[in-house]
C-alpha cells in the first residue's frame, strides 16, 4: 500500500550481516555465500546454488549442530582478495568489472566452469598475489 503519510524508516549498515549457518565449519577469512536452495550461510565451493555475499569475520564451528543453530558473522563492504584460478579460468586486468566464478572459498575464477559455479561478485583489480572482488 502506498504511503499517505511519513514512515519511520528503520535504518542499519549494511557492511556487517550475521547469518544462520549451515551445519559445517567455516574458517575466518573464507568467501561467505548464502546457499539458494536453503537459505543458510555456507562456504564457498563450486556448486549453482551459491551467491557471494561477503567474507567470514571469524571461525565458526557448527559441523555438530543442527543447520541454523549458530550465526556467522559476514563482512561484506570494500573489495577482498582471492586467489586466482589457473590455466583458462585465470582472472586478468581485461576482466576488471566482470563477474568472477566460485571456485572454493578461497579461489575465484574467470568462468562458470560450464556452468557449475555460481558468481562471486565483480572482478575490481587484479595482481600478482590474487583477484581482488567486491560482492554485489
Amino acid at each position: 500500500m502506498p504511503l499517505t503519510s511519513d514512515r519511520d524508516t528503520q535504518r542499519r549498515n549494511g557492511d556487517l550481516l550475521s547469518l544462520p549457518l549451515s551445519a559445517i565449519k567455516v574458517f575466518a577469512g573464507g568467501l561467505a555465500c548464502i546457499s539458494t536452495a536453503t537459505g543458510f550461510a555456507t562456504k564457498g565451493a563450486t556448486a549453482t546454488t551459491l551467491r557471494g555475499v561477503g567474507v567470514f569475520e571469524e571461525t565458526v564451528d557448527n559441523s555438530a549442530g543442527a543447520a541454523g543453530a549458530v550465526n556467522a558473522p559476514i563482512r561484506r563492504d570494500g573489495c577482498f582478495r582471492f586467489a586466482n584460478s589457473s590455466a583458462g579460468d585465470l582472472i586478468t586486468l581485461a576482466d576488471v568489472g566482470a563477474d568472477c566464478y566460485i571456485v572454493d572459498d578461497a579461489t575465484v575464477a574467470k568462468t562458470s566452469g560450464s556452468a557449475t559455479r555460481s558468481i562471486a561478485g565483480k572482478v575490481r583489480d587484479v595482481d600478482a598475489v590474487g583477484v581482488w572482488i567486491e560482492f554485489n
